[in-house]
């Protein structure tokens, strides 16, 4: 992973040094409880907590001979220990310990995941509710719809941060299990109660059924809950590099003293933060697919998931958690053109109150085919007509006016129409 894209927070979860501590923690609880059993001696658990360490060029060193990492890292943990080392990893196999301490790992990362979401809700619901009456024009298919306010848009990105959130919690449960159960699972050199203590220890739940690894659906919800953050990043982005068009510029990504936007075109205001949280969603959803087919595995166990997760565990969350907060400052300093956007809603003339023109004309009487055709006709005459308005069209319609007066047509153009409800909309996004 690029430092370039990473926080030094979830850097540090994902280095060597960090496993191996894990791994060692893992080590010393299981041999805490297979004394408590009767297995070990007595005292062989607080030896090997107070003499116990690792030195990572020496387990680099061992493992370039016996081609095995656990067996090189317990070789170097015995070099600090002593003969109380022959009873660590006493009854288990590797995966029990890698799988183990890669929840963990998972773990961590998806806490400081859900910090980051945190923040994220906390500045998009600041921005919501200042908006929250500043009307702008909606738009379906990119084409100029309905009225709306600018703080229910926002409110629609708050909203699947909320779900992405609860998403993720449920993601963190489903991989926060804990497997010690030895070859394929069948517990036949080790007692349960030690995974049980382990996973008490460590803030973990057990494994029900192991084989010899923790099954890896439950890894693979996990990553595509991540990857469904990181769509609900891209779309926000998008809406905001839309908004920033030249022909738009309702919003803009806040422009620095100094800041350069181009190397040859002086004048330019680039949204390179939101283009660059598009690039970033498209690398953590590429992840998703590995972690799909790690899911299917020979038997009870093989290692073709092992060399995929080394790489897409830490580059998705490292990716997803820089995104975050990324976008955490590109909501909190956004740039909003109230005027312009007064300026898109009168652009097409009166045109978005279409609709409600529509309704009343069969509230008077109209079929609803013949109502539709006659906005229809004076919609398309505004669209070909800029020195006309869509009212002008519609009051100089006899087959309109007869049924609706001047009056009555004005009082269809309310912009409070659209914008009444925004709170109420807002205050249902804020509902716990």
């Amino acid at each position: 992973m690029l430092d370039r894209f990473a926080r030094e927070e979830m850097k540090a979860i994902w280095t060597t040094d960090n496993r191996y501590k894990i791994w060692l923690e893992v080590e010393t609880l299981a041999t805490e409880a297979q004394e408590d059993l009767g297995v070990v001696p007595k005292g062989t658990a607080a030896i090997i907590r107070e003499k116990a360490d690792f030195n990572i060029e020496r387990i680099d060193e061992i493992e370039r001979e016996t081609r095995h990492d656990v067996i090189a890292f317990l070789t170097n943990v015995t070099e600090y220990v002593g003969d109380p080392a022959r009873f660590l990893h006493q009854g288990m196999t590797s995966s029990d310990m890698l799988d183990t301490a890669f929840s963990v790992q998972l773990q961590q990362a998806s806490d400081l995941i859900l910090e980051g979401l945190d923040k994220l809700l906390e500045v998009l619901e600041r921005r919501m509710l200042e908006s929250k009456n500043l009307p702008c024009i909606g738009r379906s298919h990119g084409i100029h719809a309905e009225p709306m306010t600018f703080g229910v848009k926002l409110a629609s990105h708050y909203a699947a941060f909320k779900r992405a959130k609860k998403r993720l919690l449920l993601a963190r449960e489903e991989i926060s299990v804990c497997a010690i159960s030895g070859a394929v699972g069948m517990f036949s050199t080790i007692n349960p109660a030690v995974e049980a203590y382990v996973a008490d220890k460590l803030g973990l739940t057990v494994e029900p059924v192991s084989t010899q690894i923790i099954p890896r659906d439950r890894h693979a919800m996990f990553f595509a809950t991540l990857g469904i953050i990181a769509c609900s990043i891209e779309n926000i982005s998008t809406e905001f590099r839309h908004l920033q068009r030249t022909e738009v510029r309702e919003t803009e990504e806040f422009f620095s003293k100094g800041q350069k936007g181009s190397s040859a075109m002086p004048h330019k205001r680039n949204p390179i933060l939101t283009e660059n949280l598009t690039g970033l969603a498209r690398i953590v959803r590429g992840y998703v697919t590995p972690a799909l087919e790690n899911v299917t595995l020979w038997h009870e166990r093989d290692i073709s998931h092992s060399s995929t997760e080394r790489m897409i565990a830490p580059d998705a969350t490292i990716t997803l958690d820089f995104a975050i907060h990324r976008l955490i400052g590109v909501v909190d300093k956004l740039v909003l053109y109230p005027d312009t956007m007064e300026k898109h809603l009168n652009h097409l003339r009166g045109l978005p109150f279409s609709h409600a023109l529509l309704l009343e004309l069969t509230q008077k009487g109209m079929s609803r085919e013949d109502a539709y055709k006659a906005v229809q006709t004076n919609a398309m005459k505004t669209w070909e007509d800029p020195d006309k308005t869509f009212l002008d069209f519609l009051t100089a319609d006899e087959n309109i006016s007869s049924h609706i007066s001047k009056a009555e047509l004005e009082t269809l153009f309310d912009m409070e129409r659209y914008t009444k409800h925004s709170e109420t909309i807002i205050n249902r996004v804020l509902e716990k």
